[in-house]
C-alpha cells in the first residue's frame, strides 16, 4: 500500500509494503525522505534543528494516529496523514499545529511575476488593484512614498520620546481610549491588539482576495499617514511578492472601526502567528511558511499594530472586485440582449437614436447605440431581421424595447460606484492620522466604511436588474407562445425536458438576489461598549455584492445558451455578423441541444465565457468598424413606428455622433481661421 504523508506543506509518497508497519515508523520515513529530499519548505535553519516527529494526524478530519498501531490497520491504501514535528508544535498563540487538509490543496506549480508596480498611495486603479490580485505583479514602493513613511514615523518618535498622551499608542483602543500604557509596555500593546482583535469566523479569504487585500493595505500605509515604519512596509511587500498569505476569515468586520478582525489576522500571519499560505507550501503554520520563505516575522513598534489593522481594505478590496466584473457584465448583457431579441423577432426601432437624445442619460445613449451596431444596419445585415419585418407586431415587450432605460442606469451605476471605490483604493483610512508636515497627530474617523458600504449597496440594486430582465427573456425564448418555437427550445419535447430547469435556475438566482439586494448598510449595532455607536456593515455589503454578481453572471450565461439555441430552429437564416461571431463562440464550448444531456456543464462553461470577457472580445472590433463606417441611421419598415407619407421611406440622417464629430471639426477650423487673422500681438486690429 502507499500512503501520501505531508511534512511542512511537502507531499511526499510513502511505499508501506503490505501495512505491516507502524504508524511510528512512517512518521520517521516521511522525516527521513523530507531530509533526504531538501524540498522547498527546507531551510539551513532545519540543518541545526534535530527534527523529531511529534505526532501524526489523518489528513481528513485531523484525528491523532497511535505510534504502535500498524499502518494497515488505521489507515487505508493511497490514504493521507499529516506528520506534525516537535519544532512546529502549537502555542496556545497559534492554536492547532495542523490543519485538516485535503488532497486537492496540494500545491501546485507557481510561477512568480517579474513586472513591478510601484505604489505612491495615490494612483492605484482597480484595474491594477484585480491584476495584482492574480498575481500578475510584485510590489514596491515610490521613493515619494518612502520620504513619506519615514517622515510620519520620525514625528511619532519624536512624540514618544517627549511622553505625550495619543490614542492608540500610549492609550488603550476603544472603550479603553483614556487608559494610558506605561512605556515599557507599548510593545506588548500592539501586539495584544492583533491578537485579540484575529476574531473572524467563516471560510477564508481566496489568495487572490487576500492579495488584493494585502496590496491595498500597502497602498494605504505608502500614503504616509499611519507612522508604521518603512522596515514593516518592506516585510509587507516581501510576503506579498512571495505570496505569503494569512489565513483571513471571511466574516467578523463591522466595518468601523474599519475592517479590524481581517486586518487583524493579516497582520497575525505576518507576526509568525496563526495559518498561512503560499503555493508552494500550501497551509501550514504561518512562521515556518515565512521561513520557508527566507522570511522573518515582523516586529510591532509603538502604533504599529493599529496601522496595520485600522482600515476599510477589505470592503474596498471586495467592492474593488465586484464593480470590475459588474463593468465587464453589463457589456456583455447588452450583447446577449440583442442576441435575445434577434432570435424572439423584435424590432430595432425603439433604439433610434432621437429617441435616445430625448431622454439624454449617457448609460441610456451608450446602450442603444451598442444595440444598434449589433442589430440589423447597412454595416451589419441580418437575414433573421428581413423574414419578420412585415409581421403585425406594434410594440414589443419591456425587457426587448427597454433594455437601454435599464441597462443604461446599470452602467452609469457601475461608473459612479467604480469613482467612489477608486478614491477609497486611495485615501488613508487610519486613525489617528499622522500629519508630518505640520507636526500633529489628529485623532479622526476616516476608518469609517459608510462610503464604500453604500456605493456597494447601490451596485447590488444596480446590477440585479440586469438579471431581472435576463430571466424574463429567458421565459420568452422557452416559452413557445412568445417565442414562436418549440417548447423549452427542444424537439420531441415530453422526451426532452430542453431548457426547462435552466429557466429554473435562473428564476432560482434572481429570487436569491432580490434578499442580497437588501442594503447592508441601512444597519448598525454598537460596539466597543457604546463608544463605536455607528458602524456601516461594509463587509457585508462587499461580500454580497459580489455574491451578486455572481449570480448575474450565471444568469446571463444562462440566456445565452438558450439564445444560440434558438437560432438553430431559424436556420437557415443568419443573423448579423456581430452576433454570428457570439454564436460561434459559444460553439466552441457547448454544442447544439438536439436531445437532453448532462447541462450544468454547459452553464459553467458559457459562464466562464463571460467572466473572461470573450463574448465581449468577440464582438469588440466589429462594433468599433460600425462605429467608424456606419456614417447614417439605419431605417427600416416596422409596425412599431408610423409615418404620414407611408409611401416613401424615411429620409437617411447621419448619426448623432458623426453630427457632433463634424461641428466639432468645424469649430476648430474657425477658431483656427480666427486665430491667424489676430495681429501678433493677439489684440483686435
Amino acid at each position: 500500500m502507499k500512503i501520501s504523508a505531508r511534512v511542512r506543506g511537502e507531499w511526499l509518497a510513502i511505499p508501506c509494503r503490505k501495512g505491516d508497519d507502524t504508524i511510528r515508523w512512517l512518521g520517521e520515513e516521511a522525516l527521513r525522505r523530507y531530509n533526504k529530499l531538501k524540498p522547498f519548505s527546507y531551510t539551513e535553519q532545519s540543518k541545526s534543528i534535530q527534527l523529531q516527529v511529534a505526532e501524526i494526524r489523518k489528513t481528513r478530519g485531523g484525528a491523532i494516529l497511535d505510534k504502535d498501531d500498524k499502518v494497515k490497520d488505521v489507515l487505508d491504501d493511497n490514504d493521507f496523514v499529516s506528520v506534525v514535528l516537535e519544532s512546529d508544535k502549537s502555542s496556545p498563540l497559534t492554536g492547532p499545529a495542523e490543519i485538516p487538509y485535503i488532497p486537492e490543496q496540494v500545491p501546485g506549480e507557481y510561477k512568480p511575476p517579474e513586472e513591478y508596480l510601484h505604489l505612491d498611495g495615490n494612483s492605484l486603479s482597480i484595474d491594477d488593484l484585480v491584476r495584482l490580485g492574480k498575481g500578475a505583479y510584485r510590489l514596491d514602493v515610490t521613493k515619494e512614498a518612502v520620504d513619506k513613511v519615514n517622515a510620519a514615523r520620525k514625528l511619532l518618535d519624536a512624540i514618544l520620546e517627549q511622553n505625550k498622551v495619543v490614542y492608540g499608542i500610549t492609550t488603550g483602543f476603544g472603550k479603553f481610549a483614556r487608559t494610558v500604557i506605561p512605556k515599557e509596555s507599548l510593545v506588548e500593546l500592539q501586539e495584544n491588539l492583533i491578537r485579540s482583535h484575529s476574531a473572524g469566523v467563516g471560510a477564508p479569504l481566496s489568495p487572490e482576495k487576500t492579495r488584493m487585500l494585502m496590496a491595498l493595505r500597502i497602498n494605504v500605509l505608502a500614503k504616509g499617514y499611519s507612522g508604521v515604519s518603512l522596515k514593516v512596509i518592506k516585510q509587507l511587500i516581501d510576503a506579498f511578492n512571495a505570496s505569503c498569505l494569512s489565513w483571513i476569515p471571511e466574516k467578523g468586520t463591522v466595518g468601523a472601526s474599519g475592517d479590524l478582525a481581517p486586518l487583524a489576522h493579516l497582520a497575525l500571519g505576518l507576526m509568525g502567528e496563526g495559518k498561512m499560505w503560499s503555493p508552494k507550501c500550501g497551509w501550514g503554520d504561518a512562521k515556518y511558511v515565512l521561513e520557508a520563505h527566507g522570511l522573518t516575522p515582523i516586529k510591532l513598534a509603538a502604533k504599529e499594530g493599529l496601522g496595520l489593522i485600522n482600515g476599510t481594505q477589505l470592503i474596498t478590496s471586495l467592492g474593488a472586485e465586484a464593480v470590475e466584473r459588474a463593468g465587464a457584465i453589463v457589456r456583455q448583457a447588452t450583447v446577449v440582449a440583442a442576441l435575445s431579441l434577434e432570435v424572439l423577432k423584435g424590432t430595432t426601432r425603439a433604439f433610434d437614436p432621437d429617441i435616445h437624445e430625448a431622454r439624454p442619460h449617457k448609460g441610456q445613449s451608450d446602450v442603444a447605440r451598442l444595440l444598434r451596431s449589433l442589430l440589423h444596419s447597412e454595416t451589419f445585415p441580418s437575414q433573421i431581421s428581413d423574414d419578420h419585418r412585415f409581421c403585425n407586431r406594434v410594440q414589443d415587450a419591456y425587457t426587448l424595447r427597454c433594455v437601454p432605460q435599464v441597462y443604461g442606469i446599470v452602467s452609469d451605476t457601475i461608473d459612479f460606484v467604480r469613482g467612489i471605490i477608486t478614491t477609497e483604493m486611495n485615501s488613508a483610512t487610519d486613525n489617528p492620522m499622522v500629519f508630518a508636515e505640520r507636526g500633529e497627530i489628529i485623532s479622526g474617523g476616516n476608518f469609517h466604511g459608510e462610503y464604500p458600504a453604500k456605493a456597494l449597496d447601490y451596485l447590488s440594486i444596480g446590477v440585479h436588474e440586469l438579471a431581472s430582465m435576463s430571466e424574463r427573456r429567458i421565459e420568452r425564448l422557452v416559452n413557445p407562445a412568445y417565442s414562436e418555437l418549440p417548447a423549452f427550445l427542444v424537439e420531441n419535447g415530453g422526451l426532452h425536458s430542453g431548457f426547462m430547469i435552466a429557466h429554473c435556475t435562473a428564476a432560482a438566482l434572481v429570487s436569491e438576489n432580490k434578499v442580497l439586494c437588501h442594503p447592508a448598510s441601512v444597519d448598525s449595532l454598537t460596539t466597543s461598549g457604546g463608544q463605536e455607536d455607528h458602524v456601516s456593515m461594509g463587509g457585508w455589503a462587499a461580500r454580497k455584492a459580489l455574491r451578486v454578481v455572481e449570480h448575474v453572471e450565471q444568469v446571463i450565461a444562462i440566456e445565452l445558451l438558450c439564445a444560440c439555441q434558438a437560432i438553430e430552429f431559424l436556420r437557415p437564416l443568419k443573423s448579423t455578423a456581430p452576433l454570428e461571431e457570439v454564436y460561434k463562440l459559444v460553439r466552441t464550448v457547448v454544442k447544439p441541444w438536439d436531445k437532453d444531456r448532462y447541462m450544468s456543464p454547459d452553464i459553467e462553461a458559457a459562464v466562464k465565457l463571460i467572466q473572461e470577457e470573450k463574448v465581449w472580445d468577440a464582438v469588440k472590433n466589429m462594433v468599433d468598424l460600425y462605429n467608424r463606417e456606419q456614417l447614417y441611421e439605419t431605417y427600416v419598415f416596422s409596425p412599431t413606428s408610423s409615418m404620414v407619407n407611408t409611401s416613401s421611406p424615411p429620409q437617411k440622417r447621419r448619426r448623432p455622433s458623426v453630427i457632433r464629430k463634424e461641428r466639432k471639426n468645424s469649430i476648430d477650423m474657425k477658431d483656427k481661421k480666427m486665430d491667424v487673422c489676430l495681429p501678433p500681438n493677439g489684440q483686435d486690429p
